[in-house]
C-alpha cells in the first residue's frame, strides 16, 4: 500500500501572512513544530488566533497541530471553515488536502476521497493529492472487499450453524425414535407374554385332569404308622376271611349224607 503524503506549514508553502500582529507567535510555534513538540505549538497558534481571529496562517497551522496530535476532529472542523470561507484557490486546495488527510486518518475513506477531489478541482497540477487519492481510494476497495468477505463468512457460519443445529435434531429425533420403538417393542412383547399367560390359565382351567390351581391331583399321603395300621387291618380281615371259609368247608364235609337208592 502506498505511503500517505500529509500536509505541510502553510508559512512553509510560501502563503502570505495575513495578520502581522500575531507573527511573532505564529513564528514561535512553527519553531516548535519543527521539533516536533506540537501540544507547545498549538499553545502559540493559539495565542496568535486570540490576537488576529482572521489569520489565516494561525488557523492554518493550528489546525495542522492538531492533526499531528492525533485530534482530528478539531483538525477537521478547522480545515472544513478554512476551505469553505477561503476564495483563494491555493488556499482551499491545501485545506482541502488536510482536511482529506485528518478524514482519512479517521477511517472516514468515502469522505476523505471527496475532499482530495475538491483539492485537485482548485490545484490539478498537485501530485501530493492525487497520490493521497489513489491511496484512498486503494483503501476503500480493500475496506469493502474485506466487509464483502466478512459478510461472506459471516454468512458461512450462519449456514454452518444452521446445518449443524439441523443435524442435531435429527439426531436426537432418531434416538427418539430409537428409544419410542424400543419402547413400543418391549410393550408388544409383555402384551404377548399376557396373552400366552392368560391363554395357558384358560388352558389349565379347561383340563380335567388338573385341579383348580392347574396342578395334577397328588394321591394322599399315609404316615407309616397309618400304612401300618391299614396293613394290619387288611391282614386281619384277610385272617377272618379264611378263616370263615374253613370254618364253612369243614362244616359241609361234616354234615353231609350220602343217600343210596
Amino acid at each position: 500500500m502506498k505511503q500517505l503524503i500529509i500536509g505541510a506549514l502553510i508559512c512553509i508553502l510560501g502563503l502570505p501572512v495575513f495578520s502581522q500582529p500575531a507573527k511573532r507567535e505564529i513564528h514561535q510555534g512553527n519553531e516548535l513544530y519543527k521539533k516536533q513538540k506540537y501540544a507547545e505549538a498549538e499553545a502559540f497558534y493559539k495565542q496568535s488566533v486570540d490576537k488576529s481571529k482572521e489569520s489565516l496562517e494561525g488557523n492554518f497551522n493550528l489546525g495542522d497541530a492538531w492533526y499531528k496530535q492525533k485530534k482530528y476532529n478539531d483538525a477537521i472542523g478547522k480545515f472544513t471553515d478554512i476551505a469553505s470561507t477561503s476564495s483563494d484557490k491555493s488556499v482551499k486546495a491545501q485545506a482541502y488536502h488536510n482536511l482529506g488527510n485528518a478524514l482519512l486518518s479517521s477511517n472516514k475513506l468515502e469522505e476523505s476521497i471527496n475532499a482530495y477531489k475538491k483539492s485537485l478541482m482548485n490545484n490539478p497540477k498537485d501530485e501530493q493529492t492525487r497520490y493521497n487519492l489513489a491511496y484512498a481510494q486503494e483503501k476503500l476497495k480493500q475496506q469493502q472487499q474485506q466487509n464483502k468477505d466478512n459478510k461472506n463468512k459471516d454468512k458461512n457460519n450462519k449456514d454452518n450453524k444452521e446445518n449443524k443445529d439441523q443435524q442435531d435434531k435429527n439426531k436426537k429425533d432418531n434416538k427418539d425414535q430409537q428409544g419410542k420403538d424400543k419402547k413400543d417393542k418391549q410393550d408388544k412383547d409383555n402384551k404377548d407374554k399376557d396373552n400366552k399367560d392368560q391363554q395357558n390359565k384358560d388352558s389349565d382351567k379347561n383340563d380335567p385332569n388338573k385341579d383348580q390351581q392347574g396342578q395334577q391331583p397328588k394321591p394322599d399321603q399315609l404316615s407309616k404308622e397309618d400304612a401300618e395300621r391299614l396293613l394290619d387291618a387288611l391282614n386281619q380281615e384277610e385272617k377272618k376271611t379264611q378263616d370263615k371259609l374253613k370254618d364253612k368247608k369243614a362244616k359241609g364235609v361234616k354234615g353231609r349224607i350220602i343217600k343210596q337208592w
